[in-house]
C-alpha cells in the first residue's frame, strides 16, 4: 500500500539504525531468555493483557524474537519496514490489541533490553530504542485505525469442502462471510473453535476469485494443535476464524520475465496461487513449477497441477522426489536439482516450503547467478511460524 511506504520513509528520517542494530546483535544469543523475561514482566505489570495471548506461550515467544529481527534488519529499507509494520498493526486487531496497550508493551520491551544488555546499555541506546518503538507503534496504530474503517478484525468463514488428500493432509475450501482482500502468494492466520486464541498461518492456495472462496493446504504436524484440528476434526459446515492476508511474496506487476516456482511440501500452496494469477492475467509467461516431496504419495495435489498444466501450455510441472527409488522422474532434493535445467538468471523466482529447503534453494539459486532481488520468499514469516513456509502448526 502506498501509505505503508510513506510511513516507512518517515521512519527513515527519524531514526539512526546503527545503534539499534548493534545492540540487537549483542542480544541475539539470549533471544529465548529475553523473550521469556519480556512476557513475564508484561503480564506481571499488566495482568489484564494475559487474556489476549494463547494458553501456551512457546510459539509466541519465538514470534516476538523473529518480529524484532525483521524490524531491526529492515531499518535501512523503509518501504519494506513500513509495509511489514502496517501489516502487523492490521493483524493485531484480531487479538483485541488496542491503542492503550502499546505503552505497556513498550515499557516491558525497554526493561527487557536494559536487563539483557548489561554494560552495553547507555542513554544513547535507550533513546534509540525508545524512538524506534515509538515510531513503530505509531505506524502500527495508524494502520490499524485505517483498517478498522474498512475491514473487520477477523472473518468468520464456512468450510465449504474438506478434502482429505492423505492421512495427514487436507485441502480446505472456505467461504468468508465478508469479502476478504488478498493477493496471490499471501497467507492468513486461522483459529479453530477447538483452540481459542491460538492462531496459525497458512498460505492461500488460489488466486483471488469472483466467488470470494479461499483454499488452504494443511498438513497435520506432530503436536500441531491447529493443523491437527484442521485435518482431523474439521468438516464441511464448520466455521473458522480468519485473520487478514499478509506477506510480500507476490508477483512483480512490472515484470514480464519468465517464472520459476520452487515448492516443498505444502509450500506448494502459494506458488500454485501465483501460477493461477499468471494464467488469469492472460499474459504468456513461461512457468517452471518444481514440486518437491519425499515420495510419490506425498504429491497430494498433482492431479490438480496436471489440469492446470493442460489449460496453460506455457506451464511445466516437474515433480521432484527425494526418497522414491523406483520413481522414473526427477529424483533428489528439490533445491539440489536446480542446476539440471537451463539458466535461471533471467527469471523471477519464488520459493516456498520448509525453512531449510528455502535456505538451500536460495543459496543454490544465487550460486547459479540469479540476482538476489529476483528471488522471492517469506523466510522470516516461515521461521516465526516455527514450521516450513507458513504451513502452520
Amino acid at each position: 500500500m502506498p501509505g505503508d511506504k510513506a510511513r516507512g520513509r518517515a521512519w527513515q528520517m527519524s531514526l539512526e539504525p546503527r545503534v539499534v542494530k548493534e545492540n540487537f546483535a549483542q542480544l541475539a544469543p539470549t533471544g529465548d531468555k529475553a523473550a521469556a523475561y519480556f512476557y513475564g514482566r508484561l503480564f506481571a505489570e499488566n495482568p489484564r493483557l494475559r487474556a489476549l495471548f494463547p494458553p501456551a506461550m512457546d510459539v509466541q515467544r519465538d514470534r516476538l524474537f523473529h518480529a524484532l529481527t525483521k524490524i531491526v534488519w529492515s531499518l535501512d529499507s523503509p518501504a519494506t519496514l513500513g509495509t511489514y509494520l502496517a501489516q502487523m498493526g492490521r493483524d493485531h486487531r484480531k487479538f483485541g490489541v488496542l491503542r492503550e496497550h502499546y505503552p505497556a508493551v513498550g515499557a516491558a520491551l525497554i526493561a527487557t533490553l536494559r536487563k539483557f544488555s548489561g554494560d552495553a546499555w547507555t542513554p544513547e541506546v535507550e533513546a534509540a530504542w525508545a524512538d524506534a518503538y515509538r515510531t513503530a507503534s505509531e505506524m502500527m496504530i495508524t494502520a490499524a485505525d485505517e483498517d478498522a474503517a474498512a475491514s473487520p478484525p477477523w472473518w468468520v468463514a464456512e468450510v465449504v469442502e474438506h478434502d482429505r488428500r492423505g492421512h495427514d493432509v487436507a485441502v480446505l475450501t472456505l467461504r468468508p462471510g465478508q469479502p476478504l482482500s488478498f493477493q496471490a502468494g499471501q497467507y492468513l492466520t486461522v483459529q479453530t473453535a477447538r483452540w481459542p486464541r491460538v492462531w496459525r498461518p497458512y498460505s492461500i492456495a488460489n488466486a483471488p476469485r469472483s466467488d470470494g472462496m479461499v483454499r488452504l493446504h494443511v498438513r497435520a504436524l506432530p503436536g500441531g494443535w491447529v493443523s491437527g484440528a484442521l485435518v482431523r476434526h474439521t468438516a464441511a459446515g464448520h466455521s473458522l476464524l480468519l485473520g487478514p492476508a499478509m506477506g510480500g511474496m507476490t508477483l512483480d506487476p512490472e515484470s514480464d520475465r519468465d517464472l520459476l516456482f520452487v515448492a516443498g511440501g505444502t509450500g506448494l500452496a502459494p506458488v500454485k496461487a501465483l501460477a493461477e494469477q499468471v494464467i488469469m492475467s492472460g499474459r504468456h509467461r513461461n512457468i517452471h513449477l518444481l514440486a518437491g516431496a519425499s515420495r510419490e504419495a506425498d504429491l497430494y495435489d498433482l492431479p490438480d497441477l496436471r489440469l492446470l498444466e493442460s489449460s496453460y501450455p506455457w506451464l511445466r510441472v516437474v515433480p521432484v522426489l527425494s526418497d522414491e527409488p523406483g520413481f522414473d522422474g526427477m529424483r533428489g532434493r528439490v533445491a539440489d536439482v536446480l542446476d539440471r535445467f537451463h539458466d535461471w538468471d533471467d527469471h523471477d523466482v519464488y520459493v516456498a516450503g520448509p525453512t531449510p529447503m528455502i535456505r538451500r534453494a536460495v543459496d543454490e539459486l544465487q550460486r547459479l547467478g540469479v540476482p538476489p532481488a529476483r528471488i522471492h520468499h517469506d523466510l522470516l514469516d516461515a521461521e516465526s511460524a516455527l514450521r516450513g513456509v507458513v504451513t502452520g502448526a
